[in-house]
């Protein structure tokens, strides 16, 4: 496992070759729309997305944020796709995270494509493990990882140049936000505990991933 170095010295591949400077309190703030324990589907994310690319032509710097993006999904894909095949998700929890897994698989699908047709490489799946061993332990753990995903997508939101990729990327926070919200009502926890979501830089979403990254 790559050992976390100082923010300038990050290496793990596929974070760290993507460059997105860090937000300050000043830049705006991409606000999650929470709704208790509300999941939407994704059905039409990708021609959103598509559409974007169409009428934006995207910047370089819009590829590396959709990259980035693009990074933080293959994990979440990866950790609701792997729990569903542990004999202790069942029943409601189960049906949850076949919902998730569906969405996270999408997000995947529509970002690598749209990466590809702005001309830009879809950087690679990482390889990850998750640290729990019971189903608390993994709802406490896909609490976190979503909360990191919505702070990631709003830290990142005001470095993308396309209006219309911005309005893409919005899209799917507000998703992130509502996977968010379910998990917080499985642990007993505020589904909506702040009026504003928070922002993550890169280097922060970096640490907090880290020990699910496998070098």
């Amino acid at each position: 496992m790559t050992e976390i170095k100082t923010e300038n010295e990050m290496v793990h591949p596929e974070l760290a070759a993507i460059e997105i400077e860090g937000t300050e309190r000043s830049d705006v703030l991409m606000k999650g729309a929470l709704a208790a324990g509300a999941i939407f589907g994704l059905g039409a994310i990708s021609p959103f997305l598509k559409g974007a690319m169409a009428t934006s032509g995207g910047s370089k710097g819009d590829i590396e944020v959709l990259n980035y993006a693009l990074t933080l999904e293959y994990l979440e894909s990866a950790f609701y796709n792997e729990a569903l095949k542990k004999a202790g998700v069942t029943g409601e929890l189960k049906e949850l995270v076949n919902t998730l897994a569906t969405d996270e698989d999408a997000h995947v699908k529509a970002l690598t494509q749209t990466i590809k047709d702005l001309g830009g490489k879809p950087v690679k799946a990482p390889k990850v493990e998750f640290p729990y061993s019971d189903t608390a332990g993994f709802t406490a753990l896909a609490e976190t990882i979503e909360n990191v995903g919505v702070s990631a997508y709003n830290g990142a939101a005001p470095k993308i140049s396309s209006k219309e990729v911005l309005e893409a990327a919005g899209s799917i926070v507000q998703v992130e936000a509502r996977h968010a919200a379910a998990i917080a009502l499985q642990n007993g926890s505020d589904p909506a505990p702040d009026a504003f979501d928070k922002t993550m830089t890169e280097a922060q979403v970096l640490k907090a991933v880290q020990p699910f990254l496998v070098s």
